[in-house]
């Protein structure tokens, strides 16, 4: 069989060798500069989205220091309405709390009503809209709130309604009275339709865990 001779390649197929190799480097780091700018775009628009969520998130306008200021300005008459009427004082300040949204609601800051308490016909109020939760969606409604001097009365008329309940039943939050713990007094709360909120008894459980507002219960 005749062997096949060894053709040195031309000068053009050299230059022609040279020329492609390049080529693949510049791929190469083509490639590298996209997957670069690819992984910071991904993750600006990470940081884009947490920034969304942080300001689609009401309790991030209210500062610590607020709120410990407002517990702090509670706590007394609070402490005093639990040794006179057996409310727990962890439970006067987290409906305060969260009713006015750490006193800064316009009913709790311009009328002193921290509890959203409606007035009766005779009462001094004022005409105010809130949000109900009704047939599994919540609607905006306008209700006629009781005006206080200050909180304390504000504080002292939460528990009067605890202690005397509703005009159809003064024993309506007996089972609030006489809970044992902070657990049982919201779940009775819930349970008697103090709030329309489907999440009220959690809502004000959790506050108290993570304000450790048991601690001024006795």
């Amino acid at each position: 069989m005749a062997q096949k001779k060894y053709k040195p390649a031309t000068k053009k197929e050299s230059q022609t060798k040279l020329k492609t190799r390049p080529k693949k480097k510049r791929r190469k780091i083509k490639f590298t500069h996209l997957l670069f700018w690819g992984i910071v775009l991904c993750l600006g628009w990470l940081q884009i989205i947490h920034l969304g969520s942080q300001t689609q998130n009401p309790s991030t306008g209210i500062q610590n220091h607020q709120k410990e200021a407002f517990i702090k300005k509670v706590v007394p008459v609070a402490k005093s309405e639990q040794k006179r009427a057996h409310v727990l004082a962890s439970i006067t300040i987290a409906q305060a709390a969260l009713e006015s949204d750490w006193g800064k609601s316009e009913l709790s800051s311009k009328y002193n009503n921290l509890f959203g308490i409606k007035a009766g016909p005779n009462q001094n109020g004022e005409y105010m809209t809130t949000k109900e939760y009704v047939n599994g969606q919540w609607i905006t409604v306008s209700a006629r709130f009781m005006v206080f001097e200050n909180w304390n009365e504000s504080i002292q008329a939460h528990t009067q309604l605890l202690v005397n309940g509703t005009t159809w039943n003064p024993s309506h939050y007996a089972a609030v009275i006489q809970a044992k713990n902070y657990q049982e007094a919201a779940l009775a709360l819930q349970e008697k339709g103090y709030a329309t909120d489907p999440q009220y008894a959690q809502k004000l459980i959790n506050l108290i865990k993570t304000y450790h507002l048991d601690q001024y219960d006795y």
